[in-house]
């Protein structure tokens, strides 16, 4: 069955592959980030199905409102640098990819409700990095919905089963609060296998999935150095 997918964070590495797969197995996807050849690419190898949305997420929901009305399923890859500033000092990457992080997918979800509540069996996945799931500010504030991603998502899945939207977080194992006590090894995932794994476990809508990468930067590029 053809649905209806909004990606964010889809320029590179996961989230393109994400992109690429879903377009491969026939259905209609909208992607949101910078500017990539690649997606280029994949807009003329699959033409209309695949919807380039503007950067800014709140523009991104209008156009998608009106050019499906609909939408059935959210990945957001939150683990992404899509959303960084231009210009940002070495020091200050990884803060950023929190920060931006936590703000995108808090704006992304909140122009997508709409939409998923036309959907088809709607569902949101959201993809955490090793550092877009750390604590923002100093670690031993106790966790909020405004210093850490994680526990945000946690915050809003209530809300959200009331809609009868389902929500799986898929992020590295938490010491705080752990998925399973077995304890997962990072692996030697690549952007390509990741996808597949990731949208082989889409049907299943399990609530959290533990994804423990040996190398962050094949799944979230982070930018060069200028």
């Amino acid at each position: 069955m053809t649905r209806r997918f909004w990606v964010t964070g889809a320029s590179h590495g996961v989230g393109l592959a994400l992109v690429g797969q879903l377009l491969a197995s026939g259905h209609q996807v909208a992607a949101s980030g910078r500017d990539s050849q690649e997606l280029d690419t994949l807009g003329q190898q699959h033409g209309a199905r695949l919807l380039r949305l503007p950067a800014p997420l709140p523009e991104a929901s209008q156009r998608l409102l009106a050019k499906w009305g609909a939408l059935d399923s959210l990945i957001i890859n939150a683990g992404t640098c899509d959303y960084l500033p231009d210009a940002v000092a070495d020091g200050e990457v990884f803060e950023q990819i929190i920060s931006s992080n936590l703000l995108a997918t808090q704006q992304c979800l909140a122009g997508a409700l709409p939409l998923l509540a036309k959907g088809e069996k709607p569902q949101v996945m959201a993809i955490l990095s090793r550092y877009s799931a750390l604590q923002l500010f100093e670690p031993n504030q106790p966790l909020s919905g405004g210093n850490s991603l994680p526990k945000w998502l946690s915050e809003q899945r209530n809300s959200l089963h009331a809609l009868g939207i389902d929500l799986t977080v898929v992020a590295p194992q938490s010491l705080k609060n752990p998925v399973s006590s077995v304890q997962a090894i990072p692996e030697p995932w690549t952007a390509q296998s990741a996808a597949q794994e990731l949208l082989a476990r889409l049907d299943q809508r399990q609530p959290e999935l533990v994804l423990e990468v040996l190398n962050p930067g094949e799944l979230w590029p982070l930018p060069k150095s200028s």
